[in-house]
């Protein structure tokens, strides 16, 4: 606290001393300390308000120049909240973080019907349908103040949604009175945020306002990015290792079945392999009379990734072998298929 400060305040009377004392340690106890409007709300509500936030929050409504002597007497940094403490506000404070406290207050509000000198805080629409009212004066007064309105199968209608008055403009009386007659309450009484403090930072309401779903997303998403960029790079975390680990495994078996290691784990992916080689190749053979009896009638096998690798890799290692047995087939076609039917006798045995 400054000297200045501590001079205005010592110079107070005894009961504004206290005052100003417990607002300062209601400051200093909490990790957030904010501002609130409590214009426009009767002291009964107020009272339920501050019963609502019980456990959360604490809200101590006093004097301006008093709450102002409160923030300069604490310790922390608050200059710039003294500017929001004007009109008729409270000091709001909490454990909780700036986010939630804002959350919270903004769930607490409830609509409520907008006086004559108000000022809209929003768009006033008057929406299309049936007033439910019986034709009288009523609808004069819904055309005077800007509502398409006429009288329909015996009752007042509104013909499309109007806009009546617009946000920041002045409502008149007849303009209250006819929303108060429809039931329409266009504004939300509660504690309005100006501005929180919390860990040298100050909150405006804008800061607040956030989409939670949408920033959960937004977070999650960021996290999967990150996690793909970590495996494709390799590099190791508590949440990789599994998938690295699997995934090195799975590279590990590729090979060992490229390069034909004999090993048990590969023992009987060798064995389907050399199997669906067997049967693609038998496939090809035209005449059934020059395979061994156990690979007469065997169809190639079903699209699996195996076979046609195998497959691929047959036809692909070996095409000059298969052009120079083709130019041969034409020559000799029972040469070929002898040598065919004594080839794969000697593989059976």
């Amino acid at each position: 606290m400054s000297a200045e400060a501590q001079r205005k305040t010592e110079n107070l009377p005894e009961w504004k001393r206290e005052e100003v004392g417990e607002l300062a340690d209601l400051i200093a106890d909490h990790e957030s300390v904010g501002v609130v409007s409590i214009t426009g709300i009767p002291s009964k509500q107020l009272q339920a308000m501050r019963r609502d936030l019980h456990g959360t929050a604490v809200l101590r409504v006093s004097r301006n120049t008093l709450q102002t002597r409160a923030v300069e007497e604490a310790d922390a940094d608050l200059d710039e909240l003294v500017q929001h403490i004007e009109g008729q506000v409270g000091l709001i404070a909490t454990n909780d973080n700036p986010f939630a406290l804002y959350k919270e207050l903004e769930a607490s509000k409830t609509p409520a019907p907008i006086g004559a000198g108000e000022v809209a805080p929003n768009d006033i629409v008057i929406p299309e349908g049936d007033t439910g009212v019986d034709p009288g004066p009523f609808v004069g007064e819904l055309q005077q103040v800007g509502a398409n309105a006429r009288i329909e199968d015996g009752s007042i209608q509104v013909m499309e949604d109007s806009t009546v008055l617009e946000a920041g403009e002045e409502v008149s009386a007849d303009l209250s009175n006819v929303l108060n007659e429809l039931g329409i309450e266009p504004k939300e009484v509660g504690l309005d945020l100006r501005a929180v403090y919390s860990e040298g930072v100050l909150f405006d309401p804008e800061d607040l306002d956030i989409d939670v779903e949408a920033y959960e997303s937004d977070v999650a998403t960021a996290a999967a990015r990150a996690r793909n960029l970590a495996i494709n790079a390799s590099f190791p975390t508590a949440q990789t290792v599994p998938t690295l680990i699997a995934k090195a495994t799975g590279e590990a078996k590729s090979l060992g079945l490229q390069a034909a290691i004999e090993s048990p784990d590969l023992a009987d992916d060798l064995v389907s392999k050399a199997d669906a080689q067997l049967r693609a190749l038998a496939a090809q053979i035209d005449d059934e009379e020059a395979l061994p009896e156990e690979l007469q009638g065997v169809e190639a096998p079903v699209s699996t990734a195996d076979a046609d690798a195998a497959s691929d890799e047959d036809e692909s290692s070996d095409d000059q072998d298969q052009d120079t047995e083709e130019t041969d087939a034409d020559a000799d076609d029972d040469d070929d298929d002898d040598s065919g039917a004594e080839g794969l006798g000697a593989m059976f045995g």
